[in-house]
């Protein structure tokens, strides 16, 4: 890139306003009223869209909104979901006393309000056992020859999966089945 040199004549031509750049001189047949309708008709269509931009994000705001409180007790169900898990184990140690012991009735008292507590608050358990393996629901955590279960589908469930409402909060860790012992 070359340096062009500047005189004072050139910056003198430059602070003084030519003729051919006055506004007078730009009406060359051009009518004024056409060049304010168009800039009218530009500012309308801006307005325009800016209206529905705005439109836009008060219904997308609303949408976040409505979701944020739909699904605000997914962290506190999270946080619970385990302590059904070691509960549930518990119980089961529980029945080895016999299911007439007051320990074993009273866990299950608390276990079954714990479970509609989850259902009230939109929580279902995903059945696994018996059903074909899916990645969107199971999480495989081991494979099984089987000669009783066809394979890709799931023998044992070792965690428990749960869906919120529409979305799913953990997958059932399962053991999937990979055919007949070879």
């Amino acid at each position: 890139m070359t340096k062009i040199p500047v005189t004072e004549d050139d910056e003198k031509k430059r602070s003084v306003p030519s003729a051919e750049n006055s506004p007078a001189e730009q009406d060359d047949g051009e009518d004024p009223m056409a060049g304010l309708q168009a800039d009218l008709d530009r500012f309308r269509d801006l307005a325009a869209r800016s209206q529905a931009d705005f439109e836009n994000y008060k219904k997308r705001c609303a949408r976040e909104k409505d979701e944020a409180i739909k699904y605000s007790n997914a962290s506190l169900l999270e946080k619970l979901v385990p302590i059904v898990d070691n509960f549930e184990l518990g119980l089961a140690a529980a029945r080895g006393e016999g299911k007439k012991s007051p320990i074993y009735s009273g866990m299950s008292l608390v276990l079954k309000q714990l479970k509609d507590f989850f259902a009230e608050n939109g929580l279902q358990p995903i059945e696994a056992v018996g059903q074909k393996f899916d990645p969107n629901l199971h999480e495989a955590i081991a494979h099984e020859p089987s000669d009783d279960v066809p394979e890709g589908m799931v023998t044992r469930q070792m965690r428990r999966g749960y869906r919120f409402k529409d979305r799913l909060l953990r997958p059932s860790g399962v053991a999937v089945s990979s055919g007949p012992a070879k």
